[in-house]
């Protein structure tokens, strides 16, 4: 059977800094307090009438460049994301016709800041089944556009950034690399803790004004409820994977955790026993980027951090539903 290796990896972040001294001028914030309990000192946001569906035509391009391959050489597109172009359809389709491969199917895969291990787990069920060999994998998210930029949503909008990554899978016959295991998880009984209410098919019509008022159209979060059970979820899965696969945490050369809050990365390289040099975080430049923010991550890493063919490399992350999954690569 197959397995499934990264041919190249792809990364774009808009070129729009934003600081945390520039969020102090519309809401009562500081530098010190989100830095404090984030670890965030700047974020991407887009300029206007950027849409998702471009960051990820620009990584994937990025992509391509590296991996030498064409558009026509990609068999399937996978695309993780909450903040698609529009209602519907979704951005997978978008990305399909401008990389100009009609036909090529597509899957939008809306699970948060665990999309990119979501979609990372059905490309490589695709590729080892022999369903497609040459999976485009790809991660990417406008979040500015839907952030309450004010004292009243200072909580989750000093939080998130904008921005993409693309992996290009391919399947190997090569013993000794690819993907060793995915593993997936939900507990929906949390699905209200993070969460943007409306506008949704519950309402009628869909979008009220009351909305904007009321601040139902921007994120919620019950951040010390998130960080609890994150800190708990992530060490679990990362252990359920190594253990699948008879490995131990010394074992890795380097962990990718999903980039929600630099407290929680650290909390949970603690929780594994860890060395600095086995872990790498980003959030500092980039802020979380939900779906985006493990390759965002992964591509800085791998070249900081001198992986080599066959290390060990563990990517986890939690995030809204609550859904939380890893996964295991010898690179």
């Amino acid at each position: 059977m197959p397995r499934t290796v990264f041919a190249a990896l792809g990364t774009y972040v808009p070129d729009r800094v934003v600081t945390n001294e520039d969020l102090t001028k519309v809401m009562d914030t500081s530098d010190a307090w989100i830095q404090e309990r984030t670890g965030i000192r700047e974020r991407r946001w887009v300029r206007e009438g950027t849409e998702n569906s471009d960051l990820a035509l620009e990584a994937s391009r990025r992509a391509l460049a590296k991996a030498g391959w064409e558009p026509k050489d990609v068999e399937a597109i996978v695309y993780a994301s909450l903040s698609s172009d529009h209602m519907f359809p979704g951005d997978g389709c978008a990305l399909n016709a401008k990389l100009g491969i009609p036909g090529v199917p597509a899957l939008d895969v809306r699970n948060q800041c665990s999309g990119f291990l979501y979609g990372l787990a059905v490309a490589d069920a695709w590729i080892r089944t022999g369903m497609y060999r040459r999976v485009l994998l790809v991660g990417s998210e406008i979040h500015s556009t839907g952030l309450d930029v004010s004292t009243r949503g200072r909580d989750v909008a000093v939080i998130f950034g904008d921005g993409a990554g693309a992996a290009l899978l391919e399947a190997t016959e090569e013993p000794g690399r690819g993907v060793l295991s995915c593993h997936l998880h939900a507990d929906g009984r949390f699905v209200k803790d993070l969460s943007t209410d409306a506008p949704g098919s519950k309402y009628h019509p869909r979008v009220q004004p009351r909305m904007l008022e009321d601040g139902s159209i921007y994120p919620h979060m019950e951040g010390q409820k998130v960080f609890k059970h994150a800190i708990v979820r992530m060490p679990e899965v990362i252990r359920e994977a190594l253990a699948k696969n008879g490995l131990e945490a010394k074992d890795l050369k380097l962990l990718v955790p999903h980039q929600a809050n630099l407290r929680i990365s650290q909390m949970v390289q603690r929780a594994l026993g860890l060395r600095d040099d086995q872990v790498f975080n980003n959030i500092q430049k980039y802020g979380n980027t939900t779906a985006a923010s493990i390759p965002l991550a992964l591509e800085e890493a791998i070249e900081a951090r001198g992986v080599q063919r066959g290390d060990l490399v563990g990517l986890a992350a939690f995030g809204a539903g609550f859904t939380w999954a890893s996964a295991l690569v010898r690179w």
